[in-house]
């Protein structure tokens, strides 16, 4: 038997033991937002959030304002882009838990009205990216609609026109490929199914049971203040795309206006099953391979609306997203009590050049992975 002696001491040690673990992680991290800010081709600012169970810790370099100097700020608003495909999960697997709906309800039976060569497509495999149904955005009819008005856009059912005559990419389950018209989709059929608007679903069943205060999906280009600016690169200037495109353009895909704070609430209670139980949660973590856009950290696969991270520091599970001026990425452990969001006020992808810029904020989603979870 281990003398009580020894295991006094050994536990008086626990502490002084984990802090230089916590501490260098936090360092790491903190240096990494640095240095993607400081590239000459960098994000004017980056703000990071980690929370280790109650404490939660802000790590930020630059500016949220060219013009202001104003530092970035864990209360404004951003334009959070394809992680509101996630809200839409949360929406669609809230109204499973209470037998609403179906994972294998069909497009054919609550949106008769689209291309019947979708009709059999099933409201998970719509959630897992695994439907085939092409996506509208790489239409060149909407980015000709685009151009053409991008401060006003249509409503959310006219988004699958400007794909409602193609065919299948490919038989639904056979592949993975990521596809903005999957997320319409879902929120049209959670519309048809409970005769509600998603925007009152998204109040009902989202944000008002995590207190999202500062969330809201607007449909125009107008941002609630304080927000954060977002840039695009013009020639060695940068320019302000903060309102360029309306929310409409992307809507349940990703129209989602919210702060770092709540982006850090909803993903603890999405994955830590305070929207929908365990069962249910089961079914989300249905996961194959596949990533989100842009890459996340580590070894990506896709879940139900959601994307397994597999890094070095251990695995967390959420979303990233980009659009004009932002780049996004959270995440929290299984359990919902260590989680992790990145903003950024320039949209990067791994189709970026140079290819370095993409590398740099990934080690930021590693890293603040890796703090997370230290």
């Amino acid at each position: 038997m281990v003398p009580l002696a020894m295991l006094a001491t050994f536990a008086t040690t626990l502490p002084a033991l984990a802090a230089p673990v916590r501490r260098g992680a936090d360092h790491r991290l903190q240096a990494g937002v640095d240095a993607l800010v400081a590239r000459d081709d960098g994000p004017p600012g980056a703000i990071v959030l980690v929370q280790r169970g109650a404490r939660l810790r802000v790590f930020r370099a630059g500016v949220a304002h060219l013009e202001t100097d104003a530092p970035m700020q864990p209360w404004m608003h951003m334009r959070i882009a394809s992680t509101s495909k996630a809200y839409s999960g949360g929406v669609a697997l809230s109204l499973v838990d209470r037998d609403v709906m179906s994972l294998d309800d069909t497009v054919g039976h609550l949106l008769p009205w689209t291309n019947p060569d979708w009709h059999e497509v099933t409201l998970a495999q719509a959630l897992h990216h695994t439907s085939g149904i092409p996506d509208f955005t790489g239409s060149e009819a909407f980015i000709d609609a685009v151009i053409a008005s991008p401060d006003v856009a249509p409503a959310p059912r006219e988004l699958l026109s400007y794909v409602a005559e193609d065919d299948l990419n490919f038989e639904p389950d056979t592949r993975y490929e990521y596809s903005n018209s999957d997320n319409i989709v879902v929120a049209l059929m959670a519309k048809a199914a409970t005769g509600m608007r998603y925007e009152r679903l998204l109040r009902e069943l989202v944000f008002d049971p995590v207190g999202l205060r500062r969330t809201s999906l607007p449909r125009g280009v107008e941002m609630p203040v304080p927000f954060m600016h977002g840039y695009q690169a013009d020639g060695d200037q940068q320019e302000d795309v903060t309102d360029f495109l309306a929310g409409g353009w992307a809507w349940a895909s990703g129209g989602i206006v919210a702060t770092p704070l709540d982006q850090n609430r909803f993903v603890r209670a999405y994955v830590g099953h305070r929207l929908f139980d365990r069962y249910t949660q089961a079914e989300q973590f249905d996961f194959v391979q596949g990533g989100s856009e842009p890459t996340g950290p580590g070894h990506n696969t896709a879940g139900l609306a959601i994307f397994r991270y597999r890094t070095p520091c251990g695995a967390v599970f959420g979303h990233t997203g980009n659009t004009f001026g932002f780049t996004q990425f959270f995440a929290a452990s299984r359990s919902g009590r260590r989680s992790v969001v990145v903003s950024v006020n320039r949209q990067i992808t791994q189709d970026s050049q140079p290819a370095e810029r993409f590398t740099a904020l990934r080690t930021v989603f590693r890293r603040a992975v890796c703090s997370a979870l230290a």
